[in-house]
C-alpha cells in the first residue's frame, strides 16, 4: 500500500518528510506491523480496522475514516461499520483529561468519567476494546491496572492486549502528523466537541486473558520530577531467557533485554521494531538544518507534561536540560505547563505542543504562524510535529501498560 501519511496528507508537502526518511519508511512499517500483520492471530482484520475506524473518528480527522472505514467494510459486514459509526458519535469528547495517580498533581486532576461500549452491537470483545481505546484517546492518564481487566475479562491475551495498545497509540501519532502536515500545507482544520459529562466507569481487575501485576509497595512519585525513574508493567513481559531471535533484533539495543518495558513491547517484535526505528530518526536525525535537538526534546517533555506522563517527562526533561543548560526552563515547565519557558522560541513551542497533542487537536495556522514568527523553516517545524507526535504515542504507552517507580537513591 501506498505510504499511508502521504495519502492522509495529500499533494504538495510530502517531499519534506523525505528529509527523515528512517521515520517516514518505519511509520509506514508500523501501520503494516499493526493493520496488516502477515498473520494477525486471534486479533482479527476487522477487529483491527474497527478500532482504527473509531479512534480516528474519535480524533474527528475525516480522511481517515473514511480510510480506515473502508477497509473495514471490505473485511467485515456493515452492520458492524455502522456500530462503529454509533460508538464514534456517542464517544466524541475533548481532551486530554483524568484524574492524577500522584498525590501532588490533585490540584490538577480533571475527571471526565468513562465510556462503556454496547457489548450487544460490537460484541464483548471490541466493545472492551472500544472502552480501552477511548481511554487512550482522551483520557490515558486516568490508566489503572483494572482498566486492564476489563480487556482480560473479555478474554484478550497479553499479546493481543500489547498490540492493541501499540495500535491505538500508534494512531495518536499517525493522525497527529498528518493533521499537522496538512496545516502547514496551508489548511486550517479546525473541530471542536464539548467534552462528555459521564460517571467514572467500574472498572475491575481479571485474570481472565491474562495474569495482570499489581504492586502494594512501590515508591510512586508524588509529582512531575527531574530525575530517572523506573518503570513496572502491568502486564507479564517477556522473560529475557524466552526472547526470541525476532524479539531480540526488534529491540535494536541488546541492552533493552534487560529494560521490563521492552521485553513487553516485544510481545509484538514486528511493531517495536518499526516504533524504535521511528523514534531514533525523529529524535536524533538532525541532517539538512532541522530542529535543535533540545527543542525536539523540549517538544518531547511538554507533551508528556500535558498528557500527564511523569514517567516521559521526567526522562526527556533530563534531556532538554542537558542539550540546552536551561534547567530553570526546564524545572518551570515540570512545576506548570503554563510557566514562562524563558524565551519566545520555547513558549512557542510549547504552545505547539500543547495544541497537537489536544483531542482534538488544536494545532491551526494560528500555530504555524507564531512558529515561523519565531524563526523556524517548515523543515524545523516539521521535526517539531513529528517529535510531538511521537510522544502522543509513546505517551500512552507509558501510562497504559505500567507505572513509574522512584529508585531508592532519590528517595
Amino acid at each position: 500500500m501506498s505510504d499511508l501519511i502521504d495519502m492522509l496528507v495529500g499533494e504538495d508537502l510530502p517531499q519534506l518528510r523525505d528529509n527523515r526518511p528512517q521515520a517516514r519508511d518505519n511509520a509506514q512499517k508500523s501501520f503494516e506491523a499493526l493493520l496488516e500483520p502477515v498473520n494477525p492471530g486471534t486479533f482479527s482484520f476487522g477487529e483491527r480496522y474497527a478500532v482504527a475506524t473509531y479512534v480516528a473518528g474519535l480524533h474527528q480527522f475525516a480522511p481517515a475514516v473514511d480510510l480506515y472505514q473502508d477497509l473495514l467494510l471490505d473485511d467485515a459486514p456493515t452492520t458492524l461499520a455502522n456500530a462503529v459509526s454509533d460508538a464514534i458519535d456517542e464517544g466524541l469528547s475533548a481532551g486530554p483529561y483524568g484524574t492524577y495517580r500522584e498525590p501532588g498533581l490533585e490540584s490538577e486532576s480533571e475527571p471526565g468519567g468513562s465510556v462503556r461500549n454496547d457489548a450487544a452491537k460490537l460484541g464483548e470483545r471490541l466493545a472492551a476494546a472500544f472502552d480501552y481505546a477511548h481511554l487512550l484517546v482522551f483520557h490515558p492518564r486516568d490508566s489503572r491496572p483494572e482498566v486492564l481487566g476489563r480487556l482480560s475479562g473479555a478474554g484478550w491475551s497479553a499479546d493481543d492486549t500489547v498490540t492493541l495498545a501499540q495500535l491505538v497509540s500508534f494512531l495518536a501519532f499517525q493522525l497527529r502528523v498528518a493533521y499537522g502536515l496538512r496545516t502547514l500545507k496551508g489548511e486550517d482544520i479546525q473541530v471542536k466537541a464539548p467534552r462528555l459529562s459521564i460517571p467514572e466507569a467500574k472498572w475491575e481487575l481479571s485474570n481472565n486473558g491474562f495474569e495482570i501485576s499489581t504492586y502494594e509497595e512501590l515508591n510512586r512519585p508524588e509529582a512531575f520530577v527531574n530525575h530517572s525513574l523506573g518503570w513496572k508493567p502491568w502486564v507479564p513481559p517477556v522473560a529475557k531467557a524466552d526472547l526470541t531471535e525476532e524479539q531480540l533484533d526488534s529491540l535494536i539495543q541488546p541492552e533493552r533485554a534487560d529494560m521490563p518495558y521492552f521485553r513487553l513491547l516485544a510481545r509484538d517484535p514486528a511493531a517495536l521494531k518499526a516504533r524504535t526505528l521511528t523514534d531514533l530518526d525523529i529524535f536524533f536525525n538532525t541532517d539538512g538544518e532541522g530542529l535543535g535537538r533540545a527543542e525536539r526534546e523540549l517538544g518531547a517533555t511538554v507533551t508528556s507534561r500535558y498528557n500527564g506522563c511523569v514517567y516521559c517527562a521526567s526522562v526527556h526533561a533530563g534531556r532538554a536540560q542537558e542539550e540546552s543548560g536551561r534547567a530553570d526552563d526546564v524545572n518551570a515547565l515540570l512545576a506548570s505547563i503554563d510557566s514562562d519557558l524563558g524565551s519566545d522560541q520555547w513558549n512557542v513551542i510549547r504552545d505547539a505542543a500543547r495544541a497537537l497533542s489536544s483531542t482534538p487537536a488544536a494545532f491551526n495556522q494560528g500555530c504555524i504562524t507564531k512558529l515561523r514568527g519565531v524563526g523556524f523553516s517548515d523543515l524545523q517545524i516539521v521535526d517539531l510535529i513529528n517529535s510531538v507526535a511521537f510522544f502522543n504515542w509513546a505517551n500512552r504507552l507509558m501510562l497504559s501498560l505500567g507505572e513509574p517507580e522512584v529508585p531508592k537513591r532519590f528517595l
